[in-house]
């Protein structure tokens, strides 16, 4: 059955890929993330401490499992025009990967990166991937999708790689037309120490003056409860929360806190924020929208149960015609 399929989950982050594939598959039986403060995030939501580099794991370590998943850094790889093959990814993280899949041969690899992977090294890393895993005997799906056309109020592309090992009819989920708004994640009351200082206001609003006059669109995004939606937050949020301050009356702007971070990523309500403020900026900028990654794993299970469902009737059918052609 599809829905029992096995996974695990590298590059792990806090879990937020794997969030999206337990709703729909079965159990994650493996997971890496060397990262110390978001393996305490990890821990604390799912029970376990994901193991450390996985540069430093055999693959003969990994217990058996169907379905990779990967929010992997981009890199670009030293031997440009595919020459390689398999051997062109030593050096980049993307070669442990390749080893663990060349090994274990899952059903589904699943790959998250930022939308500009496709471009990264002109092109020559997006290519080398995807030449590895077709070497590899995987048939490849890829597409740029944004978080707020899937239920959170942020502007948030990446793009997604889905490969199957099996000649799959796989399409990703299409956009939804979601009525929310940025204050659907805002908490009613936000402590103090949220609100920016005078000095860091004024220092966001020259630098956006001195951008104007450049003719750039560069410096600091201000949103309200009625926004459509926020920038893409990202892991350098702790810094001056520049790409998301929220307007309040009277008084300066400030950043959205962590809770509200984490609901800009799809997160559930219940999710534990056990790390300082500052860690946890960082880990849910690094994170992915768990919402994109719901609706991606279901059309997943979709395709490989339409799969299997044509195999055991093309089965049915061979078996019937081995029957008449006995009784004739």
């Amino acid at each position: 059955m599809v829905q029992h399929l096995k996974f695990i989950d590298l590059f792990a982050g806090i879990g937020g890929i794997r969030i999206g594939f337990e709703k729909h598959f079965g159990k994650c039986v493996f997971s890496s993330e060397w990262d110390k403060f978001a393996q305490i995030t990890y821990q604390e939501n799912f029970g376990h401490k994901p193991a450390g580099d996985i540069t430093k794991i055999h693959e003969t370590l990994i217990p058996k499992f169907d379905i990779l998943l990967a929010g992997f850094p981009c890199q670009p790889f030293s031997n440009a025009g595919l020459k390689k093959g398999f051997e062109d990814s030593r050096g980049t993280l993307f070669f442990d990967i390749a080893r663990i899949v060349k090994y274990h041969k899952p059903k589904v690899v699943f790959l998250e990166n930022v939308k500009g992977f496709k471009n990264h090294n002109k092109g020559d890393t997006f290519n080398t991937v995807k030449s590895i895993l077709e070497e590899m005997g995987y048939k490849i799906f890829h597409q740029v999708l944004n978080a707020k056309d899937f239920g959170v109020p942020q502007n948030r592309e990446r793009i997604y790689i889905v490969a199957f090992l099996d000649d799959v009819d796989f399409s990703f989920p299409k956009p939804q037309n979601f009525n929310v708004k940025v204050g659907d994640i805002l908490e009613e009351e936000v402590q103090e120490k949220y609100t920016i200082s005078d000095k860091l206001w004024e220092g966001h609003q020259r630098r956006k003056i001195q951008h104007k006059s450049k003719g750039n669109g560069f410096g600091y995004s201000l949103f309200d409860k009625n926004s459509n939606y926020t920038s893409t937050i990202s892991a350098r949020y702790y810094k001056d929360g520049s790409e998301i301050l929220i307007s309040q009356v009277g008084k300066n702007p400030r950043k959205v806190t962590p809770r509200e971070a984490a609901r800009l990523q799809g997160f559930p309500e219940n999710f534990k924020i056990s790390v300082s403020d500052n860690q946890a900026y960082k880990q849910f900028g690094n994170s992915v929208c768990v919402l994109v990654i719901e609706a991606i794993a279901n059309s997943i299970k979709e395709s490989l149960e339409q799969f299997e469902s044509q195999k055991m009737i093309e089965s049915i059918e061979i078996s019937s015609k081995k029957e008449t052609s006995t009784e004739i």
